[in-house]
């Protein structure tokens, strides 16, 4: 897996807690609460009147102490009931914050490096690309479409469990070329700007580092001396495989219509859409926006290129 979510399936985990919670609080207060009530008024009509006979016999009685004593005691909600009513708006809050706004992340893997380093904490923008039912993620608002040199996460096509963080080279219509680890879109070749060598912390390797503008979006990007452009034992058969040209040295995709072409900046150790396929549209779950913790490494806090 390319990206790993907070705690696993957590939409599912705040879900079914919100459903829990919720019908509990809804149980409460359209109908305990309202027995506890009656139950508190019936006692005190009792104490009142046991109170009344007691103070004809002569019988003085300090009934506003323990009058309030027993209407409190049969109002308190049971801890099950109190705790429930507490979590849940708590719980409603935060899913409806991370269905429908921004969602952590965290990166487990070097496929984005520079960009994204092993242990970045990543904040996700769910609404850029429209608004999607939690859980089944089924857009039901049409916003703005993914652009090339977005960074997005996705639905992995092969495994819809498991989600993947890339950068996107190509959209729908597209003819992305990639010879020699240099691409070109719609024939006109991408600029390419060297940097000095890149030092892979998690691996005493060097990497080749350029600058890559891909559509007036200038990023970083690594290739690895002594890799092939492609490794064609790595390609897959996918949808739309036959919009793709293969050889040792070149490819060449037309990305279909509602789908994108995805790739890591750490060109040579990533798995993307040139051995897997094509990422379409229902798979997306939104933009990566700001690296916002690296326990390891604070100095990575910012934003995305």
């Amino acid at each position: 897996m390319d990206l790993q979510p907070i705690l696993g399936n957590f939409a599912l985990i705040l879900f079914v807690a919100m459903v829990i919670t919720g019908i509990i609080w809804c149980l409460d207060v359209f109908y305990l609460a309202k027995q506890r009530r009656a139950a508190a008024d019936a006692a005190l009509a009792e104490y009142d009147a046991r109170t009344a006979k007691l103070t004809a016999d002569g019988i003085r009685v300090d009934s506003n102490g323990n009058r309030h004593a027993i209407e409190q005691a049969h109002l308190r909600q049971p801890t099950w009931i109190e705790y429930s009513g507490s979590f849940f708006p708590v719980i409603a809050l935060v899913f409806v914050l991370r269905s429908f706004l921004w969602e952590p992340f965290k990166i487990p893997s070097s496929s984005m490096v520079p960009t994204l380093l092993v242990g970045d904490f990543i904040l996700v923008n769910k609404y850029t690309y429209g608004i999607r039912l939690p859980i089944i993620n089924k857009k039901i608002v049409q916003l703005n479409d993914p652009q090339r040199g977005d960074v997005m996460v996705f639905k992995y096509p092969k495994d819809m469990s498991q989600d993947y963080i890339k950068r996107v080279i190509g959209v729908p219509g597209d003819k992305i070329s990639y010879e020699n680890k240099r691409l070109t879109v719609n024939g006109k070749p991408v600029e390419y700007t060297p940097l000095d060598d890149y030092l892979d912390d998690q691996h005493p390797v060097y990497h080749k580092q350029f600058v890559e503008n891909l559509s007036g979006t200038p990023h970083r990007v690594l290739n690895t001396d002594g890799k092939r452009t492609l490794d064609l034992g790595g390609v897959e058969n996918f949808p739309h495989r036959e919009a793709c040209d293969y050889s040792y040295d070149k490819f060449t995709c037309i990305v279909p219509e509602g789908n994108y072409f995805m790739m890591g900046d750490n060109r040579d150790n990533s798995a993307d859409s040139r051995y897997w396929g094509f990422v379409p549209d229902k798979n997306i779950v939104g933009k990566a926006i700001v690296v916002w913790m690296n326990f390891s490494n604070p100095k990575r806090v910012g934003g995305i290129q």
